[in-house]
C-alpha cells in the first residue's frame, strides 16, 4: 500500500493511494477466514466449507468491503503520520472507476484542505472591562408596576361608554372570506384587550370607539405569512357584536400582589426583582465583554483559512440573511443566492474565531460534561410543552442537534478560560450606558 503526495499548495492537499492486487486479495482472504466458521453451504458441514468455494461464492461481495477498509486504513495512517486534520471530509475518487477489474491494483485520488496551524493565544495581551450595573430604585419601581399591570383586572364602564385603547371588550364574532365562513373564524364571549395585538393586524383598532350593544364590521387582510395557507393574504370581514366594555384596574401595590408572585411580602418581591434585574444586566455585560474579546482575538491572531470552510460559511450567511429579508419564503424553493464581499468578510471572521476557539479549547482540554448537556437538552425541550420525551429521543438519535446544543456551551467555557488569563478591570456603569453598548452589538 502506497500513499504518494501529488499536491501541496497552501492548505490544499492531494494524494494517490495505491492498494496492490496482492494486498486486496489478502484482505479478501482475511475476511473470508473470519466468516468461514459461520458459513453453511449444502454438501458441507457448518464451518467446513473450503476456501476456494467460499471465494467463488462470496468473493465478489466481499471485495467492495475489503477495498473500503484498505483505503480507510491508508487514510488513517496518513493522517496519523502527517498530523493533518482535514477541514472537510476528504474527497476520494477511484482512478478508472467502473473500468477496474479484479486482479488489478486499486488506485484512488484523495483531495482535501488541511486545517491550518493555529498560533497560541497570549491571553495576557488582552484587556477587558467587566461591567457591573446595580438595580436602582426606579428600575425596581417600574418592574413592580409592570407586574401590577399584568395582574390587572377589568370592571364594566358606564353604559354607553366608548371603548378606548387598553380597554377590554367582550365580543361575539364571525369571520368570512368572500362571504364564506371559515374554520376557526367564530367565537362567543371573547374577552379582547384592545392594543394587545393578539388578533390580526388592524382588527383591534376598528373596535376602538364601540360601545356595548354595537355591531361592528371589521375589515382586515390576513398576513401573507399567515399560518393557514387558505387564508394567507386574503381579505376578510368579521361581524362583531360588542357585549361589554371594561376598563383596566391595576392591582394594588401591596403584600397581596407580592404573594401572587411567590414572595412573602412587597419587600421580598422587590428584592427578587432586584436580583433578577442584576442577573439580566450580568448577562448583557457578559455579551459586551465577549464581543470585545472576540474583536481583539480577530485582530491579534492571524492564520490561513481553508477556502472550503469560508465558502460554506459565506453561503450559509447569505441564505440566512435572505430568509430574514423574505420571511414569507419557506424551504429551499428559490433560485441561487449570491454571496457578496460583505458575506465573505463576515465568514472569514467566523471561521477564524471558530477554529481559534476550538484549538484553544482542545489544548486546554475543555469539555462539555454530561450534566451540562442534559441541562441544555432540558432547556431546549421547554420549547415543546407536552412533547418533551419525544424531543429527548430526537436529540439522542441526532448527532447534529447534539452538536448544536454542545457548541455554545463549549464556546462559553473557552471564553471563560481565556478571560481567566486576560487583564480584566471591573467597571460600574449605568443601565443606560450598558443598553447603548448592547444596542451597538446588534448594529455590528
Amino acid at each position: 500500500m502506497q500513499v504518494t503526495e501529488t499536491l501541496k499548495d497552501g492548505l490544499k492537499r492531494a494524494y494517490t493511494i495505491t492498494v496492490t492486487a496482492a494486498e486486496l486479495d489478502a484482505k479478501v482472504n482475511e475476511k473470508l477466514v473470519e466468516a468461514q466458521p459461520d458459513v453453511e453451504i449444502k454438501g458441507f458441514r457448518k464451518g467446513k466449507v473450503p476456501m476456494a468455494i467460499l471465494k467463488k461464492q462470496f468473493g465478489q461481495r466481499i471485495i467492495g468491503d475489503a477495498m473500503q477498509e484498505a483505503i480507510d486504513g491508508a487514510m488513517k495512517s496518513h493522517f496519523d503520520a502527517s498530523g493533518d486534520r482535514p477541514a472537510f471530509q476528504p474527497e476520494v475518487k477511484m482512478v478508472g472507476g467502473d473500468a477496474w477489474k479484479e486482479g488489478q491494483d486499486v488506485v484512488v485520488e484523495m483531495t482535501y484542505e488541511a486545517l491550518p496551524p493555529i498560533p497560541d493565544v497570549e491571553a495576557g495581551n488582552i484587556t477587558l472591562d467587566r461591567l457591573t450595573v446595580k438595580a436602582d430604585e426606579a428600575s425596581v419601581d417600574e418592574a413592580v408596576k409592570n407586574l401590577a399591570s399584568s395582574a390587572q383586572s377589568f370592571e364594566d364602564r358606564k353604559k354607553g361608554t366608548k371603548a378606548k385603547d387598553g380597554d377590554q371588550v367582550t365580543i361575539d364574532f364571525k369571520g368570512s372570506v368572500d362571504g364564506v365562513a371559515f374554520d376557526g373564524g367564530a367565537g362567543e364571549d371573547y374577552p379582547l384587550v384592545l392594543g394587545s395585538n393578539s388578533f390580526i393586524p388592524g382588527f383591534e383598532a376598528q373596535l376602538i370607539g364601540a360601545a356595548a350593544g354595537d355591531a361592528v364590521s371589521v375589515n382586515v387582510t390576513f398576513p401573507e405569512a399567515y399560518g393557514a395557507a387558505n387564508l394567507a393574504g386574503k381579505a376578510a370581514v368579521f361581524e362583531c357584536t360588542v357585549k361589554a366594555v371594561k376598563k383596566p384596574v391595576p392591582a394594588e401595590l401591596n403584600d397581596e400582589l407580592a404573594k401572587k408572585y411567590g414572595a412573602e411580602d412587597m419587600a421580598a418581591l422587590r428584592g427578587q426583582i432586584s436580583e433578577r434585574l442584576e442577573a439580566e444586566y450580568r448577562t448583557a455585560a457578559r455579551a459586551v465583554m465577549k464581543r470585545s474579546l472576540l474583536d481583539q482575538l480577530d485582530t491579534l491572531v492571524k492564520f490561513d483559512l481553508p477556502t472550503t470552510l469560508v465558502e460554506a460559511e459565506a453561503n450559509q450567511i447569505a441564505h440566512q440573511l435572505w430568509h430574514e429579508e423574505n420571511p414569507q419564503e419557506h424551504g429551499h424553493n428559490h433560485g441561487s443566492i449570491e454571496t457578496t464581499d460583505e458575506h465573505k468578510v463576515l465568514a472569514e471572521r467566523r471561521v477564524r474565531l471558530g477554529l481559534l476557539l476550538a484549538e484553544v479549547g482542545r489544548k486546554a482540554e475543555v469539555n462539555v460534561s454530561d450534566q451540562e448537556m442534559t441541562q441544555a437538552v432540558l432547556n431546549a425541550a421547554r420549547q415543546y410543552p407536552g412533547q418533551e420525551r419525544a424531543y429527548f429521543e430526537f436529540v439522542q438519535k441526532n448527532q447534529q442537534v447534539q452538536q448544536q446544543l454542545r457548541a455554545p456551551i463549549f464556546e462559553d467555557k473557552v471564553v471563560d478560560h481565556i478571560v481567566a488569563g486576560a487583564k480584566v478591570s471591573d467597571k460600574e456603569v449605568s443601565k443606560e450606558d450598558l443598553q447603548k453598548l448592547v444596542e451597538a452589538l446588534d448594529e455590528m
